[in-house]
């Protein structure tokens, strides 16, 4: 071979390289596009892992059902490092704790009926159950329920009407027995509808035996509502198709578990007590165990308020993910609540020309905020932070908060002066008829993230913590 020749290919070989960094710093380029203008809805937008500076976030997996209709644990870099091939509404990891030492189980939806729509209610849940790390069922409620933690099949404990119906909310308690928030289709008197898509809890034992009840239609005197907006309610029509009405769309229902209120004599937080969120009224209660009066509430009006924290609790609208901050994490005792300030109440509240979300943390004795994340407090528009339903946020052990924005499919956490230390957007799409105006549509919108610390899973389970920093690429 000539010199020139070796010249050529050598100047060859250099461009061919050239050509290749300027097609991947392209590559990157694009992916690294500041997340927020993915919210504007163009066609095409970066998913997975959008940014991470592990010496600021809290590092751990994070649980979540996609559109596929599956159940993912990722790392912090986006990787899954598990799937669970069922879905959850939403899927709850079990303490191993409540699950004899064993680590890696969860809640999920264990079966649907075929052709109901499931979005907004359970009435197409049939079973429901506990998974392990394999997925294999270890206890299942509803058609053909479980006696026991790997017993045989029997209909004689299984869910009134045979099926779940499970929606929106449960929890393994520390007793062995499961909350489960599900519908209930029935006549109710004073409503003008002929059915009513009434909210009920139940707690179910182990051995699939219902213990306790409470059904919300019962307790309407106690939520709060004016004449006007209770004769509203009652003669409100079903929606979107529905044969009842669902006038509550309640969201959420947990214990409160140990707190500092109940220990320093406030009987009204009973850690037994049980914390529900209504979405189409606008109220947060909380439910005493014994009594299954509601005891404590905010909503469902709301007066102004502005000006510098704290300051009194203002207008929720359409809030998910209320509870008590666990012991032990920055804020213990004070309620955190994604706001979604979409649209609802009766009469229904508006947003306003910047529809926007927020984050709360409240003290729930003095009724006043005491800390709020918005888009502003990251430096961007307020709209550039919005879930209009759907969505969580939870206080993480270093004081961040990790937040769902649901409808976009979005999780983020957030340090405490707001600062976005670490940010995903879910890569799971799936066929809906959400969001689509009666047409079937694809979404990855997420309904609840749970972070899930690093000793819940197996041994040896992955995991990543690689620094992504798209801050410069987006200057």
């Amino acid at each position: 071979m000539t010199a020139n020749t070796k010249r050529r290919l050598a100047r060859l070989r250099q461009r061919q390289q050239q050509a290749r960094r300027l097609q991947t710093c392209a590559l990157l380029a694009l992916c690294m596009l500041p997340v927020a203008a993915a919210f504007a809805a163009p066609s095409v937008f970066p998913t997975g892992v959008t940014r991470y500076e592990p010496q600021k976030a809290w590092n751990g997996y994070v649980l979540f059902s996609g559109q596929d209709k599956k159940t993912h644990l990722i790392d912090m870099n986006g990787n899954e490092v598990h799937q669970w091939a069922q879905e959850g509404f939403p899927p709850v990891l079990v303490e191993p704790a409540k699950a004899g030492g064993a680590r890696g189980r969860v809640l999920l939806q264990l079966a649907q009926l075929p052709g109901v729509q499931a979005a907004g209610n359970g009435l197409g849940n049939t079973a429901i159950g506990e998974l392990d790390w394999d997925g294999k069922v270890v206890w299942r409620w509803g058609a053909a329920a479980q006696t026991a933690y790997g017993g045989a099949d029997t209909t004689t404990n299984a869910a009134p009407g045979g099926a779940a119906k499970q929606h929106h909310d449960w929890e393994r308690l520390s007793n062995g027995s499961t909350l489960v928030l599900a519908n209930l289709v029935h006549d109710v008197k004073g409503f003008k509808a002929p059915r009513v898509l009434d909210d009920v809890l139940y707690e179910v034992d182990p051995q699939g035996k219902i213990v306790w009840r409470w059904t919300a239609s019962d307790h309407l005197d106690e939520f709060g509502f004016s004449k006007a907006a209770l004769d509203q309610l009652r003669n409100a029509a079903p929606r979107d198709g529905a044969k009842a009405v669902d006038y509550l769309h309640t969201n959420s229902a947990r214990v409160l578990g140990p707190n500092k209120w109940f220990d320093g004599g406030d009987a009204r937080f009973a850690p037994d007590n049980v914390i529900i969120s209504s979405r189409q009224a606008n109220i947060v209660a909380i439910i005493d165990k014994k009594t299954g009066k509601v005891v404590w509430r905010l909503g469902p009006d709301f007066a102004p308020a502005g000006g510098k924290l704290p300051r009194p609790v203002d207008q929720l609208i359409g809030q998910h993910d209320p509870h008590l901050i666990a012991p032990g994490l920055p804020g213990a005792g004070n309620l955190i609540v994604f706001d979604n300030q979409g649209e609802a109440g009766y009469p229904i509240v508006s947003p306003g020309i910047f529809p926007h979300s927020r984050v709360l943390e409240i003290d729930p004795v003095k009724k006043e905020i005491v800390w709020e994340y918005t888009a502003v407090d990251s430096k961007q528009t307020q709209w550039s932070f919005y879930s209009a339903f759907i969505s969580s946020a939870r206080r993480l052990p270093n004081g961040n908060t990790l937040i769902d924005e649901g409808m976009n499919g979005r999780i983020f956490q957030v340090t405490p002066q707001g600062e976005i230390v670490w940010e995903y957007v879910s890569p799971f799409y799936g066929d809906s008829a959400v969001g689509g105006s009666g047409r079937t549509v694809r979404t990855n919108w997420v309904y609840r993230a749970q972070p899930v610390p690093y000793d819940w899973v197996p041994a040896g389970t992955p995991r990543s913590e690689r620094p992504l920093d798209t801050v410069a690429s987006t200057r």
